[in-house]
């Protein structure tokens, strides 16, 4: 699939999404707008779209990196258990910082997903059954466990409701004010082009990237970083969105291959793309009312990871 068609048709679905919700607007009022409906586009619209595209943009390419430096197609922050250390890190700060700023929550809970992704890495070394399946539900277990601690933490201090609203993934609540940190993941998604040929080295295992002359731990120690800080983000602005980062890179791996650098403005698109078209469909299926974007993504995405497990012999 050509990048330009992707595009387009990225274009097209975030033009759409400006008009769809409570609040009649269509393109003709564009001319026209009432006091209304010009803070409704201002204030609502426009940082949803926003947030929409970076969050889909972000988590994608963070799927495609963990892929890159762990060889396995089914490795992503939702198998690897980043998002549910995020997640750990984000309740710890909302029980010892009540106060805190968001800037400061972000980073305990990247403080949190780092260790954890450092430490599923460590397990990663010691495993000698290295099987496509394995490693995955390696880390599936390990977030498990993580959550549940989570969990018990937060019935023991009865933060269990305002915890599951918070990090459920949702776009309604985004306005003006509430998203702008989404804008720090900027910067990361240029760095990870940057070192997208490193990324793609360091894919091809440790003892065959230091003979390149590559600094392997570095480099994937980079990765990791790039990825806890991403998802830390997106988890405190918008909530999860499971299986995003697994399923995008593994579609563009289908028809671009494995070039890090040559799949990267594809995997982001693709994966903005993926998000919008699940947000404008949780509008539409029950309007007025709204389907959070975590359940959208979640179900069409675990969906489709069953898929691709069932034809992993095709696509490993």
């Amino acid at each position: 699939m050509k990048l330009r068609y992707l595009l387009g048709l990225l274009v097209l679905f975030a033009v759409a999404s400006l008009f769809i919700g409570v609040q009649n607007l269509s393109i003709m009022d564009l001319l026209h707008l009432s006091g209304e409906e010009e803070r409704t586009l201002i204030f609502s619209r426009i940082p949803r779209l926003a947030s929409i595209l970076l969050a889909g943009m972000s988590l994608s390419i963070c799927g495609l990196i963990m892929q890159q430096i762990t060889r396995n197609r089914f490795v992503s922050p939702t198998t690897a258990g980043t998002m549910d250390w995020a997640r750990l890190g984000v309740l710890i700060s909302l029980l010892l910082f009540t106060s805190a700023s968001p800037l400061m929550k972000m980073t305990i809970a990247f403080i949190f997903s780092l260790a954890g992704n450092f430490l599923f890495m460590k397990i990663l070394s010691r495993i000698k059954f290295n099987d496509t399946i394995y490693i995955p539900l390696v880390g599936l277990m390990l977030g498990s466990i993580v959550s549940s601690i989570a969990t018990f933490i937060a019935y023991k201090y009865d933060f269990i409701q305002s915890l599951s609203s918070w990090l459920q993934g949702d776009f309604s609540l985004v306005v003006k004010g509430r998203y702008e940190l989404l804008y720090l993941s900027i910067p990361l998604l240029i760095i990870a082009y940057l070192f997208a040929d490193k990324f793609t080295v360091a894919g091809m295992g440790e003892s065959f990237s230091i003979n390149l002359g590559l600094n392997y731990k570095r480099v994937v120690n980079i990765g990791l970083v790039i990825v806890s800080f991403i998802t830390s983000v997106t988890i405190l602005t918008v909530g999860m969105l499971p299986f995003l980062g697994l399923i995008i890179p593994n579609i563009v791996s289908m028809y671009k291959g494995d070039n890090l650098r040559s799949s990267l403005p594809h995997t982001a698109i693709l994966g903005a793309l993926f998000v919008l078209a699940c947000d404008m469909l949780g509008r539409v299926i029950i309007f007025p009312y709204e389907i959070s974007i975590g359940l959208m993504v979640g179900v069409i995405g675990s969906a489709i990871f069953l898929f691709m497990l069932v034809r992993r012999g095709r696509y490993a």
